[in-house]
């Protein structure tokens, strides 16, 4: 009996209430053990069964009870029937009629006649053909004995589950041939399962329960007030083990892509750049066409690109965009020949939400066309890009430039591996690349897992973008995804965990 006192003596008020409670109501539900037990919460019971589970006295039982109860739509359908049934009854009355007559026949929806056709081929009530512009519905003889005959076990199942309220039927009451046809019709019927949980004494339990446990206020620590009034003879102290489980505290820290930004910040103005910003919405003219992108490029589609609805235009200076319409179209003073075709002024004017941050850099090259420049931004993007491994449809991107006399494609590539250098990466090399308004222009990859990993694209800005500027100088231009190089630093394999609420791995994960 030993071991049997011992674990009786640390057991705490609850874990005794629920104890005692489980000796007159063994195998009851939680619910029926929180009121024997005198427990005002639910969680306080299944806290202590959880302690009482850990320590042998206690198996807590689970069931999963599943009932079918109504949907959004279930009354509509009792009350006057199924689609299907209403849709068989109109057809029946004519033999056939187009399915534009049919909605008005039968008082359906669009979206219901849909689903009613559907439902008269599949059970081969109408067939459905076209006839001259029209597509028509023609009933059946299975159609007709269908019309005749009395409703079917799922129209009476639907008007149950309507009667059954809020909680709905058994689903082991229902025979197969009633539900099947309502199986997937989440809007008129739907399954709703509850989770039963029960507590049940074990050997070990009843043991310590033979002990004659009894009950008393519990505190965790004396206070003077006791001391003086002589209570603390009427209360159990509560024994403190220092062997118990308790959660680890993680204090607060920075998310992970805010602390790869802020290191990002804190290299680029190390080596003497200054930071910009600017606006998540802009026109299609200062994201693209300023950027010599032609007006019929891919990524302009709007399945690509996120246009506004409102503002659906921006204004846009028309000097400026007078000199960047005869660049496009024969690259003007340039020396190149231009993209041809036509240019719209109503394309350029477009509002979207900005696909890039170089289209901060070339603003602020706008207004300060004379060397030195040199500056970076780090802001969101914004494309319709579908959620994967790689991609988000918002992104943070790096973006910089660096314009003055005698700037070289050598001092990019220089520019590039100090960056990225100063990150903290030791591998690194420089590939050509293809940008439309960059030439020469290069691809800068690290050694990842021992693989070359792309992290952005660069290169020096082409005449045709700089030359409505008035810059004269060579332009060194980057940008590269912020997100990317968080999943290296972190050793991510899928974007989408940067983003996740894994509070697990936001609180372990080394602090760069």
């Amino acid at each position: 009996m030993g071991g049997a006192e011992e674990v009786a003596r640390k057991l705490s008020a609850s874990e005794r209430r629920v104890l005692l409670a489980l000796a007159h109501h063994d195998g009851a539900k939680v619910e029926d053990v929180q009121r024997a037990a005198g427990l005002s919460e639910l969680v306080e019971v299944m806290n202590a069964a959880s302690w009482l589970a850990s320590k042998g006295l206690v198996r807590i039982g689970e069931r999963v009870d599943r009932f079918l109860a109504a949907g959004p739509e279930a009354m509509d359908a009792a009350e006057r029937g199924l689609p299907e049934r209403r849709a068989l009854t109109a057809l029946a009355a004519s033999g056939m009629m187009s399915v534009a007559d049919l909605g008005t026949a039968a008082g359906m929806g669009k979206d219901e006649v849909g689903v009613a056709m559907g439902l008269l081929r599949k059970r081969g009530w109408a067939e459905v053909r076209r006839a001259g512009d029209e597509v028509v519905l023609e009933l059946t003889p299975e159609g007709d004995a269908a019309a005749a005959a009395p409703p079917g076990p799922d129209e009476q199942l639907v008007k149950d589950v309507v009667i059954a309220g809020e909680r709905g039927l058994p689903m082991d009451g229902i025979a197969d041939r009633a539900y099947a046809p309502l199986k997937g019709r989440k809007a008129i019927a739907r399954v709703r399962e509850e989770v039963r949980r029960t507590l049940h004494l074990t050997a070990q339990g009843r043991e310590v329960l033979a002990l004659g446990l009894e009950v008393r206020e519990e505190v965790a620590q004396l206070t003077p007030q006791m001391l003086k009034t002589g209570r603390w003879r009427e209360v159990e102290l509560r024994p403190y083990d220092v062997g118990a489980y308790a959660p680890a505290v993680a204090g607060g820290r920075p998310h992970p892509v805010r602390e790869v930004l802020e290191r990002v910040r804190s290299v680029f103005k190390q080596m003497g750049f200054t930071e910009i910003a600017g606006d998540f919405v802009e026109s299609a003219f200062w994201d693209m066409d300023v950027l010599f992108t032609p007006q019929d490029h891919p990524a302009r589609e709007l399945q690509d690109t996120l246009y506004l609805g409102e503002p659906a235009s921006v204004d846009v200076d028309p000097v400026l965009m007078g000199q960047v319409r005869r660049i496009h179209l024969d690259g003007g003073d340039t020396g190149s020949r231009g993209w041809g075709g036509n240019y719209s002024e109503a394309e350029a004017r477009r509002a979207l939400l900005r696909t890039h941050t170089t289209v901060l850099t070339i603003r602020h090259l706008r207004d300060h066309p004379d060397p030195p420049v040199k500056v970076f931004s780090l802001g969101r993007c914004f494309r319709r890009e579908a959620i994967d491994y790689s991609h988000l449809p918002e992104f943070h991107q790096i973006e910089g430039i660096v314009m003055e006399e005698g700037a070289s494609f050598a001092m990019l590539v220089g520019v590039m591996r100090e960056f990225y250098t100063r990150l903290g990466f030791e591998d690194i090399r420089v590939r050509p690349g293809y940008f439309p308004y960059t030439e020469p222009s290069m691809e800068v990859e690290v050694l990842f897992r021992g693989k070359w990993l792309e992290m952005g694209g660069s290169g020096v800005f082409r005449p045709e973008v700089t030359a409505p500027f008035g810059v004269k100088h060579p332009v060194l231009a980057w940008g590269q995804g912020l997100e990317r190089i968080a999943m290296v630093m972190y050793g991510l394999e899928d974007i989408r965990q940067l983003y996740e609420t894994d509070l697990g791995w936001l609180r372990t994960r080394p602090l760069g």
